[in-house]
């Protein structure tokens, strides 16, 4: 048996509970693949997307949906050492991946923002809709997972003022394509896991801004510890989160914001 043989059988086997349920899970619940659905897979060639592919192709072998995928690595630009990480990833893998070239990390390489890291992520999202439409798809993947989840919404809360996630899938505004994020029920954790156990190397970060970033002055970073140091008086911390994305209670709020209009509790207080 070949290693990505193994692989793929202990995506259903050792990690099936762990990851591929939970996969299944999520696009159930949240109705994330229908038939016909032609999706392009986005790898950027972290251990997040590369493992989204292999649940795929798992998932058109033995799932229940008929539809199509794309393996997309969208090129920002990235070194010649990191785009050959990505080749000989996807090779062993067995991912048939297409490679589409972009300009985004020259375009913001002399911003006059302290920090890119927003108009680069922005602008990666656009460019992968433009891609996608061109490949005929009307639907993107993208490999954000339960932690990536709990740490948006404390993000939110802290850095920016409101309560917000990011959500399972979501229209985009100027594209007819649909975002889905099939990996929403699995901790990244797992994911470590699988990669440590299959011995595999992925790409962590191609920017060197976002990676010195990340060492030194992330929010995001800081999230996880703080989590983490939560997690040593109550294991059920992630679970309490994640639930509350799904459990707010509007009797309990000053107010809330709904297609762009803000509510207060003070119009229906003496109804």
């Amino acid at each position: 048996m070949e290693k990505y043989e193994e692989i793929e059988k202990g995506i259903i086997t050792t990690y099936r509970k762990r990851i591929y349920k939970k996969f299944r899970k999520s696009i159930e619940d949240f109705q994330l693949i229908q038939d016909g659905d032609r999706i392009a897979v986005c790898i950027s060639g972290g251990k997040d997307s590369m493992l989204m592919a292999k649940c795929f192709q798992e998932f058109q072998k033995h799932g229940d949906k008929k539809f199509d995928v794309v393996f997309l690595v969208m090129d920002p630009g990235y070194t010649k050492e990191n785009l050959e990480l990505i080749k000989r990833n996807a090779k062993l893998l067995h991912i048939p991946i297409t490679i589409m070239q972009s300009d985004i990390f020259k375009a913001i390489e002399h911003t006059l923002e302290d920090s890119p890291c927003y108009l680069c992520a922005k602008m990666r999202r656009g460019v992968l809709y433009g891609m996608a439409e061109e490949l005929k798809c009307n639907k993107i993947a993208l490999g954000h997972h339960y932690d990536d989840a709990i740490e948006t919404l404390l993000l939110s809360i802290f850095y920016g003022g409101e309560i917000k996630t990011m959500l399972p899938k979501l229209h985009s505004e100027h594209f007819r394509i649909e975002l889905i994020r099939p990996m929403y029920y699995i901790k990244e954790e797992d994911i470590i896991a699988w990669k440590n156990k299959n011995q595999l190397e992925f790409l962590d970060c191609a920017c060197a801004y976002a990676q010195k970033k990340a060492e030194t002055d992330s929010k995001r970073l800081e999230i996880k510890k703080l989590i983490k140091e939560f997690r040593k008086k109550s294991k059920y911390v992630d679970a309490s989160i994640f639930h509350s994305m799904s459990n707010a209670n509007l009797d309990a709020l000053l107010g809330w914001k709904r297609n762009k209009k803000y509510t207060s509790f003070l119009e229906d207080y003496d109804q």
